[in-house]
């Protein structure tokens, strides 16, 4: 009985098993087997999630992403340019099923389909067992906080892919060096430039730095008196992240998208785009308050994972047992991003666990394979019967219990995540446009300016408009929504949606306002001149 999976060679437990005599199962075979299962989970979780996705255009980030995209813009900071480029192919690649703003939702479910089939990958190489592997990928697939967020556009599911990968990767380059395979270091540059993609696409990467670099050294020790692969690794990283950060400037200077965020064409624009410094400030004492903070985590876990987060801290000893540097690399991520989250206190924070839910779910899949040898051990000790049925049903049967509180839960997990007749944006957006009068300027904030972003530069429903954002207002240097109200004002109509009262009370002093659409913080009023002062 081995300690540590990764000392196996990455093999079929029935050509371990294989009689003198018998032609073995290749291992090439084994991991065939793997790729199609991995492919196989990706489909099913395609299949399962594709009738809840939202059909059109929504609002707040999600209608900016669907907008950005397609036009190859710059997003909000950190600009997340590996999600925009990505996202601009695979909406020409994906060209037949739709609108834009539905393509780009389609990514977020591909996205966690490849997750799901990296999972298997991953798991089928820590613990030898290819059912307990499909049960980790399907489950991964059908927690709330995953389901949910593979039915809208956002780049946290893209993200959930790159951290997948990247397990993959640099799990496969230490199997790899224990079997002493030729060019085994591959893997670990091949790991460097996943890291650094991933990156481009969201900064929570950064988080995974320190507990790569100690899971590096915990594998090669070594790699200390190797400069030429740190220099590689390094090398690696930078150029990836370069690669797809050049998307910033370029596109904010001589090859000008429709809507860039900010003016990331100069140095000073440039790093308040991609350090994130609009959001300096919302990490507030990660470290104050803990048993707080440690009740909220246990009541999201409970929330994601049903009865098995009471198996969580369990999972990870028996992974700290079998495969102790992944425990290292997954407890420290852990640790660093669960701290991070409970302290930042800007957006929407459960998509910022995506990361922790992954590794959860490879510690209980490590877990079950640890009962499952320790049941095989004493069975062996208590018969002499053959061990061949319990070696076959074994497995499956724990693949069956780790699903079991998804499946009692999964349709409430399917409401919860269908989008589909939810009416985002949409409904909004057909009673407003109508009601705008041509060359139309609306002042706008970041909720509803998305949409009508949309509206105007990707499916031209009403290309003659302009949308003055509450950042927009900024970057053209207008300062204030009422300095852009005066500057359009007798020369093109213009409207106002304003989701604070006193910022239409202060625009109600100087103008008359009339309601022509939408309702409360939604509200859409054309702005005139008033007859009498106020």
């Amino acid at each position: 009985m081995t300690s540590d999976p990764l000392n196996a060679p990455a093999q079929s437990d029935l050509a371990r098993r294989a009689p003198a005599g018998r032609l073995a199962i290749p291992r090439m075979s084994a991991r065939a087997l793997t790729v199609v299962a991995g492919l196989a989970v990706g489909a099913l979780v395609v299949v399962n999630a594709w009738s809840g996705l939202m059909p059109g255009v929504g609002f707040w980030d999600t209608g900016e992403f669907q907008t950005v995209l397609p036009i190859l813009g710059t997003a909000h900071p950190t600009g997340y340019p590996t999600y925009v480029i990505l996202g601009f192919v695979l909406d020409h690649l994906l060209a037949p099923l739709g609108e834009p703003a539905f393509r780009i939702t389609v990514i977020s479910l591909l996205a966690v389909a490849t997750a799901a089939g990296l999972t298997v990958a991953l798991v089928r190489r820590l613990t030898g067992s290819l059912a307990i592997a499909i049960s980790a990928g399907l489950g991964l697939a059908v927690t709330p906080l995953v389901w949910q967020n593979a039915t809208r556009a956002d780049p946290h599911p893209v993200h959930l892919a790159f951290v997948a990968a990247l397990l993959v990767a640099l799990v496969g380059w230490e199997h790899a060096r224990r079997e002493a395979a030729p060019h085994a270091d591959r893997w670990l540059v091949a790991a460097a430039v996943i890291f650094g993609l991933a990156a481009g696409n969201h900064s929570l990467t950064l988080l995974l730095a320190p507990p790569i670099a100690l899971y590096v050294l915990a594998v090669h020790p070594g790699i200390v008196r190797r400069p030429g692969l740190v220099a590689a690794c390094a090398v690696a990283v930078v150029g990836a992240l370069a690669v797809v950060y050049v998307e910033l400037p370029l596109r904010a200077g001589p090859f000008r998208a429709p809507l860039v965020y900010a003016d990331p064409a100069t140095w000073d624009g440039f790093w308040y785009i991609a350090l994130a410094e609009q959001f300096r400030g919302s990490l507030v004492d990660p470290l104050g308050d803990l048993p707080l903070k440690a009740a909220r985590l246990f009541q999201l876990a409970l929330a994601q994972f049903g009865a098995l987060a009471l198996l969580i801290p369990p999972a990870f000893a028996a992974t700290a047992w079998r495969a102790p540097r992944y425990a290292l690399l997954t407890g420290l991520a852990m640790v660093i991003t669960t701290v991070f989250n409970a302290g930042y206190v800007n957006a929407d924070i459960e998509r910022y666990y995506l990361g922790p839910v992954l590794w959860a779910w490879t510690w209980l899949a490590v877990l079950a394979a640890v009962i499952l040898q320790l049941a095989v051990a004493l069975a062996r000790r208590i018969t002499a019967s053959s061990l061949a049925p319990i070696r076959a049903v074994a497995p499956a049967l724990l693949a069956v219990a780790l699903l079991v509180p998804s499946g009692l839960d999964l349709g409430a997990r399917r409401a919860s995540a269908d989008r589909h007749a939810e009416p985002g944006a949409t409904q909004w957006m057909d009673e407003v446009l109508p009601a705008l009068k041509p060359n139309a300027v609306v002042v706008s904030w970041w909720w509803t300016s998305t949409p009508l972003w949309y509206a105007s530069l990707v499916d031209g429903r009403r290309s003659d408009i302009t949308v003055v954002d509450d950042r927009t207002v900024l970057d053209l240097g207008f300062g204030t929504a009422i300095k852009a109200i005066a500057h359009f004002a007798g020369d093109r109509p213009v409207y106002v949606v304003r989701a604070d009262p006193r910022d239409l009370d202060e625009i109600r002093a100087l103008y008359r306002l009339t309601q022509v659409a939408g309702a409360g913080a939604l509200s859409v009023f054309e702005v005139s001149p008033r007859t009498v002062p106020a």
